[in-house]
């Protein structure tokens, strides 16, 4: 299961495939999107599936989202900055999943 959070209203904590490390293929693309003109667009979801599990949450587009910094690898753990404030809805309902 990943770890994805909001931190705040505009950024997020968000993990990557177990595999990943910086210095893959992968890893540097996250990384280095800017400079390669490519846009990261954060899609996020409470759950995999809905209550009764027989049918896939639905998805909540965020945006546009900007690298920030990054830790860590298998997973790579990355913050991101998003261009536009999280709605306060969803904001709540991560800070409330975040919580260990």
């Amino acid at each position: 299961m990943y770890k994805d959070y909001a931190i705040s209203d505009t950024l997020f904590h968000w993990q990557s495939q177990s595999t990943t490390t910086a210095e893959s293929p992968t890893g540097r693309r996250y990384i280095n999107h800017r400079a390669n003109g490519v846009t990261i667009l954060l899609f996020v979801r409470e759950n995999e599936k809905v209550s009764g599990g027989h049918y896939s949450s639905p998805f909540y587009y965020l945006g546009p989202a900007d690298y920030v910094s990054h830790t860590g690898s298998k997973p790579i753990n990355i913050i991101w900055k998003l261009r536009a404030p999280m709605p306060a809805k969803l904001l709540r309902q991560s800070a409330r999943l975040a919580v260990v």
